[in-house]
C-alpha cells in the first residue's frame, strides 16, 4: 500500500511543505511569511498555530482529506547532539524542540508541527538527520583549546540523503562504503562517511572550512581575537562577519556563486580570484577528509546549488579527482529527503531512533 505523507520544512519567513506518495510529489508549496507577520510572535514557538493554520488552509483549499495521510514529517531543529538517522517526535524531543536547548531557530517548529497534526489524525510524526547531527569520532572534537571542542553542525539532512542515494544506485549498503561528501549552497561543509556514520566534518555554521556564500569558514584565530577586543565592534557586528556577512558577501556583496561567476567571467580580477580561492579551499577540505578516511576513499559526492555550476565541479575535480571518482546530485531536495528518511522507517528498512 502507497504511503502518503505531509512533509513540513519551516524557514525563518517561508514555510514549505510537500505531500507525497511513496516518493513521488503530489504537490508543493511554499508559503511566504511577511516580517509584519512574523513579527507579532515574540519567540519562534509562538508562531506554531499561525503556522498550522496555513498548512491546513492551504490543504483544505487544494481540496486534499488530511485524513489519508499515513505520516507526518517535519524538519529536525536545534536539538542536543544525536546520532543520523529518522527519530519519532516524543515527548521529550517535543520538549527540547520547544526549548530550542541548542538555540532558536524556526527549524524547530518542524517537529512541533508534525507532531500536532500528527496527532490530530492519529497519524505518527518524525523527524530526519537534523543539523545537529554529531556522529563525531572523539579524535574530530580536539581543536587544541579544551573548552573550544570542535562540533558537528552542518547539512546533515543532505549530506545523508545523498550518500544513501549514492548507495543504493551503486548496489551497495551505506555502512559499508566511505564517501566524502561535499555540499555547497548557502553555507559549505565535507564530511567523511565511514560506514554508515560521518565521523568528522567541517562546521558549516560557524566554525571552520572553507568560506561561502554568506559565511567565513575558518579564519585566523590571533586576528579575530585582536578584532573581537578592538572596541570597534559589537558582539553581533563580528558574528555577522563570521555567519551571514561573510565569504563571497564580504569579498563581493553578493551571496549568489552565479553573480560571482558572470563577475569573473567578464574579466572582474577581484571575483575571479575570489572564486579561485574558494575553490582552493573547498580542494583542501576534500583532501583533509581524504586522511581521515586513511587515503581509502569509494567515492566523493558534491551536492548543493553550486553543485549545478559545471566549471565549479571540474575545477574541483581537476585537484582532487586522484583521491577517488565523482559523482554529481545537484541541489538539495529537502522535502524529498524528509519523506524518504520517514518511508524507511515505515517500510521496515530501519527503525526509528530512540531520542
Amino acid at each position: 500500500m502507497a504511503i502518503k505523507s505531509l512533509i513540513i520544512n519551516p524557514g525563518s519567513t517561508s514555510t514549505k511543505i510537500g505531500v507525497f506518495e511513496d516518493e513521488t510529489l503530489l504537490f508543493e508549496e511554499t508559503l511566504r511569511h511577511s516580517t509584519e507577520e512574523i513579527s507579532q510572535y515574540a519567540t519562534i514557538v509562538d508562531q506554531k498555530d499561525f503556522r498550522k493554520k496555513i498548512i491546513t488552509d492551504l490543504l483544505a483549499e487544494k481540496s486534499f482529506d488530511i485524513q489519508s495521510l499515513n505520516v507526518v514529517v517535519g524538519r529536525g531543529g536545534m536539538l542536543k547532539p544525536i546520532p543520523g538517522g529518522t527519530y519519532a517526535v516524543t515527548d521529550a524531543l517535543l520538549a527540547d524542540l520547544k526549548a530550542g536547548v541548542q538555540g532558536q531557530h524556526a527549524s524547530n517548529l518542524g517537529g512541533i508541527l508534525a507532531r500536532e497534526i500528527g496527532d490530530s489524525i492519529g497519524a505518527p510524526s518524525y523527524i530526519v538527520d537534523p543539523v545537529v547531527v554529531d556522529e563525531l569520532m572523539p579524535t574530530a572534537r580536539y581543536s587544541g583549546v579544551p573548552e573550544l571542542a570542535r562540533v558537528s553542525v552542518f547539512h546533515a539532512l543532505n549530506q545523508k540523503a545523498v550518500a544513501k542515494r549514492y548507495a543504493k544506485e551503486s548496489g551497495k549498503a551505506y555502512d559499508t562504503l566511505r564517501l566524502i561528501v561535499v555540499h555547497m549552497g548557502g553555507g559549505v561543509s565535507v564530511g567523511a562517511h565511514e560506514n554508515g556514520k560521518v565521523i568528522d566534518v567541517f562546521n558549516a555554521l560557524d566554525g571552520d572550512g572553507a568560506f561561502s556564500p554568506e559565511r567565513a569558514g575558518g579564519v585566523p584565530s590571533g586576528a579575530l581575537i585582536k578584532m573581537c577586543f578592538s572596541g570597534n565592534y559589537t558582539e553581533k557586528e563580528v558574528y555577522s562577519k563570521i555567519v551571514g556577512k561573510g565569504g563571497f558577501n564580504a569579498y563581493l556583496g553578493t551571496n549568489d556563486m552565479r553573480e560571482v561567476s558572470k563577475l569573473a567571467d567578464e574579466g572582474n580580477a577581484k571575483a575571479k580570484e575570489a572564486k579561485e580561492a574558494f575553490l582552493l579551499q573547498v580542494s583542501k577540505d576534500i583532501g583533509s577528509m581524504a586522511c581521515v578516511l586513511s587515503g581509502k576513499v569509494d567515492q566523493i559526492i558534491v551536492t548543493g546549488g553550486i553543485a549545478y555550476a559545471a566549471d565549479v565541479v571540474a575545477a574541483l575535480k581537476e585537484r582532487a579527482e586522484w583521491i577517488a571518482p565523482f559523482t554529481v546530485y545537484p541541489g538539495e531536495d529537502e522535502l524529498l529527503a524528509l519523506a524518504q528518511g520517514a518511508l524507511r522507517v515505515m517500510n521496515g528498512e530501519e527503525k526509528a531512533m530512540d531520542y
